[in-house]
């Protein structure tokens, strides 16, 4: 079968986010003052093809814990869709 993968790869809350931290101030300035807080991440698509979706699980939490994701600064969650 084939799955999409949609992996969100973020900061754990304690690690400094500059560029958050950035994009805040940014947003003050244009006058949105609602805005209180941001966090940046990183958003992957990925399709992969498995024989089950349990199988599909374990690629792509592979891939994240080996690639996609730094263990010490980063945390990782993911949904799979099945495509047709």
């Amino acid at each position: 079968m084939r799955y999409l993968a949609r992996i969100f790869v973020t900061l754990k809350p304690t690690v400094n986010d500059p560029q958050g931290e950035t994009v805040l101030a940014g947003l003050r300035t244009l006058g949105f003052e609602s805005a209180k807080s941001v966090r940046a991440g990183k958003y992957f698509e990925m399709r992969v093809e498995s024989a089950s979706r349990e199988e599909a699980e374990e690629q792509v939490r592979e891939m994240c814990d080996r690639l996609l994701a730094n263990p010490v600064m980063e945390e990782f969650s993911f949904r799979l869709v099945a495509e047709d």
